[in-house]
This record gives C-alpha cells, structure tokens and sequence, in this order.
C-alpha cells in the first residue's frame, strides 16, 4: 500500500470517528423532559378523547378474484370476473384493512351503503393477526 493510501485511511477513520463522538451527543436527551409535554394526560389514564378524530380508511369487499396478467389485460367493457363469494352472502367490512364486520348492501338516498350484521368481536381480531 502507498502513503497516499494509508493517508486516505486514517483521514476517513479519523472523520467517522469524529461523526460518532458528534451523534453520541444527540443520544443524551432526558426522556423526562418529553414525558411532561402533555398536560391534560395523568399519568396511568388512557383517554379515547385523545383519539377520536383520527381519520380511519373504511371499505367493504364484496369479493376477490385471481386471474392472469394475460385475462387481466383482456378485459373490456363488459368483462365479467367472477369472485370468490356467492350472491347473498355477507361482504367484509375492513377498516384501514383489518375486517371489523360483516353485512349486506342498502340504497340511501341514491347513494350505495352497508347495514351491518355482523361485527367481529376483538378476540377474533386478535386470531386472525397470528
């Protein structure tokens, strides 16, 4: 190896080293600073009014269908893709696409809606993440 090489080296070694000792100062913020930012929460209370108004996707599934690119690239005006549930059978009702409910299709006031008749308790929630 030449003395330029080395010299490249140790400068990048001694470079990361500097940077390291730089970031290690960032790591020493007091947590309890933090901790006290938020007056209207006592301490061991959990509050749903804290998260009421978080917006939340909600979308109902009437089925599923798997196909090939070919068929897919197939389709027109017309086309009909078969799913995987028959007529009358309850749709899934997910939210931010976790299943929360079953029901059936309504008309309101021109509009498309879902009157549930089902909903899934938490336990089978909690089943279907594992």
């Amino acid at each position: 190896m030449t003395d330029n090489a080395e010299d490249d080296w140790a400068a990048a070694l001694a470079e990361q080293a500097a940077e390291d000792s730089d970031s290690a100062s960032y790591a020493s913020a007091p947590v309890a600073d933090l901790a006290n930012d938020k007056p209207d929460l006592q301490p061991g209370t959990a509050s749903l009014e804290n998260i009421l108004d978080i917006p939340v996707q909600l979308s109902v599934e009437i089925g599923t269908a798997r196909i090939a690119i070919r068929n897919l690239l197939q389709l027109n005006q017309g086309s009909v893709v078969e799913l995987d549930r028959l007529a009358g059978e309850p749709l899934d009702v997910l939210v931010n696409g976790t299943l929360v409910a079953h029901g059936e299709v309504v008309v309101v006031n021109e509009k498309f809606g879902i009157r549930l008749t089902d909903v899934v308790s938490a336990q089978e929630r909690v089943k279907r993440l594992q």
